[in-house]
């Protein structure tokens, strides 16, 4: 069933009041994918009753009114996508186009979404109960950052819209626990994954570089964002605390992630992995087509690529569904009336990250001094695609399954280092689980420009690339590999994108079509660096491209053809193309 998102459906559902509202950017598609449509099942699930109200015109109270008052919060997130990044391309320009709004024009989500929708509940509902925020935009903006569309530091996007409450992180756990307090007429201040504001610091936090500081000194800036980052692990993480005016900004330490159990639950809830009616009114929602036969394996990453928001809003530990809950979930994709043989993607923020994990990490924590693939996959990981591979092949036997596709990102750093089973779970992806191309991201070439993203060598991706055209040949198949690649990130310059696009031509034989220009989203390395032309591993001045002009000559010199162009809104956010950041 939809959550009612009309007072019709309240009434049917004998609701005269809802517990919970949810706002969000994006038009209400039922989907697990859709951050808004999981939190409000978790609760439904929960005995709370939730609606929806999705899009509202900032402009009229017709739609922010119409469920009436909630009895215990205002949920608000800006959708799937940050909405500055939904809203405009890396060069500033106006999205003509959104994946998200029915019929697929940009005209329904505002700038700053989150802070334009607590303002609208503001203006109408005068003393209303807490607003909270969540999703990927409150997520990401949860302390003092760098907001490249002003080219300033902005402090707490908390305080900016005047809420009471932020979830970070996927919040299956906290908004649960924040909905039983507030029933329960308790504090919910010690909830983790919750940051509010307070007078007066906890004698316990970790004291961060106040917001003012940070934005009137670099050097403060990135002392803040290591200690955070330093603190984002749930097993090692302090409470910290940061000033933003005459308050405090008190930032508990994350949720522990979902056991499998947990998240074979929440993903066991019933989906109608459709629009809802009074959206579809208004036309079709292209992200639908990417979501709505997918299977979701797993969540967090621990590639931490320095562009990637994933580690700091998922985590870095891998928390992995069962074979059994995504073989049920599949069953239940074939029953569908739209399902006509193909499952779309089975995958993660990384496809073939299921099925191992660091037993240090779980036990211990994530490691302070070193990363888990970079310069080159850690001896501690284990990597082992056998799991993976069983999973596909019981996907593949269920009947009514024609194809599945592996669409999500492949780290074949991680294919190499499985000795043991890697060659045969790419053999598997090559005879059944691409047609035609596989899409990669190495991002680069140059050995400076790769250390500062946090990628690999090209000679893991040569390596890579004669291993896939011979599993191919031995198959008797004609398939390529396509590449993800970025201008204008820090540390790259005009002739780093020549030696690309020479790399290009002699090695891969490739003319590039999937080119992006950098764009800095707060709460990553690669924005911490733009923003202070320094490299935080060895407190150097680092290069970086800062006009338009400049950065869009770049990207002209791997693709002319494609310059200007929007490039991918939300693959250097915490989500993805299908949604999968909240």
């Amino acid at each position: 069933m939809f959550l009612p998102a009309t007072r019709e459906e309240m009434d049917r559902l004998a609701w005269p009041r809802l517990d919970v509202i949810l706002v969000t950017g994006d038009a209400y598609i039922d989907s697990p994918f859709i951050g808004v449509a999981m939190i409000g099942k978790i609760l439904l699930h929960q005995g709370f009753r939730v609606g929806i109200i999705a899009q509202p015109n900032p402009q009229t109270p017709a739609d922010i009114t119409r469920l009436g008052e909630p009895r215990l919060f205002w949920g608000i997130t800006s959708g799937s996508i940050d909405s500055m990044v939904a809203n405009r391309t890396a060069s500033g320009r106006r999205r003509k186009s959104d994946d998200y709004t029915p019929g697929g024009f940009n005209n329904r989500r505002p700038d700053r979404a989150v802070i334009a929708y607590a303002n609208l509940i503001r203006r109408h509902f005068k003393q209303t109960v807490p607003l909270v925020l969540g999703g990927l935009e409150a997520s990401l903006r949860r302390l003092a950052h760098y907001d490249y569309w002003q080219n300033r530091v902005r402090r707490s996007i908390l305080f900016d819209a005047k809420a009471d409450y932020l979830l970070y992180g996927m919040a299956d756990r906290s908004v649960v626990e924040l909905a039983r307090s507030l029933a329960a007429g308790q504090s919910p201040n010690r909830i983790r994954g919750l940051c509010y504001a307070a007078s007066e610091p906890p004698a316990e936090a970790l004291l961060l570089p106040a917001a003012t500081q940070t934005a009137a000194d670099k050097a403060a800036f990135i002392t803040m964002f290591r200690t955070f980052y330093e603190n984002n692990d749930p097993v090692t993480a302090r409470t910290l605390v940061q000033q933003q005016d005459s308050r405090f900004l008190v930032h508990n330490p994350p949720q522990p992630p979902l056991s499998t159990e947990e998240l074979d639950t929440v993903h066991g809830l019933v989906f109608t992995r459709d629009l809802h009616p009074r959206d579809r009114l208004l036309g079709q929602v292209r992200a639908l087509d990417t979501i709505r036969f997918a299977l979701t394996t797993h969540r967090g990453c621990y590639g931490e690529c320095a562009f990637c928001a994933i580690a700091v809003h998922q985590g870095r530990t891998i928390q992995q569904r069962s074979v059994a809950s995504l073989v049920a979930e599949a069953e239940t994709l074939t029953q569908h009336a739209a399902f006509k043989g193909t499952i779309v993607d089975v995958g993660g923020p990384t496809a073939n990250m299921y099925g191992f994990e660091c037993a240090r990490k779980e036990h211990h924590g994530a490691c302070r001094d070193k990363r888990c693939l970079f310069p080159e996959v850690c001896p501690g990981l284990k990597v082992n695609h056998a799991p993976l591979t069983t999973l596909l092949r019981r996907l593949r036997a269920l009947p009514k399954v024609k194809k599945i596709a592996v669409a999500s990102g492949i780290r074949y750093d991680l294919i190499l280092a499985d000795r043991k089973n890697g060659r045969s779970y790419l053999r598997e992806l090559v005879r059944h689980h691409i047609s035609g191309q596989m899409k990669i991201a190495p991002e680069h070439c140059t050995a400076s420009v790769l250390t500062v993203m946090g990628k690999p060598g090209t000679d893991s991706l040569l390596q890579f690339r004669k291993l896939f055209n011979q599993l191919n040949k031995e198959e008797g198949l004609e398939q390529f590999l396509t590449y993800y690649l970025i201008a204008a990130h820090p540390g790259c310059t005009l002739e780093a994108m020549r030696e690309l696009r020479a790399f290009c031509r002699r090695e891969l034989h490739h003319q590039p079509r999937q080119v992006q220009l950098f764009t800095p989203t707060p709460c990553t390395w690669s924005t911490l660096m733009y923003w202070t032309e320094v490299d935080p591993r060895n407190g150097q001045p680092c290069f970086v491209e800062k006009t338009v002009q400049g950065r869009e000559q770049q990207k002209a010199v791997l693709a002319p053809a494609v310059a200007g162009k929007s490039g991918r809104p939300s693959s250097i956010s915490a989500g993805g193309p299908k949604g999968k950041g909240r």
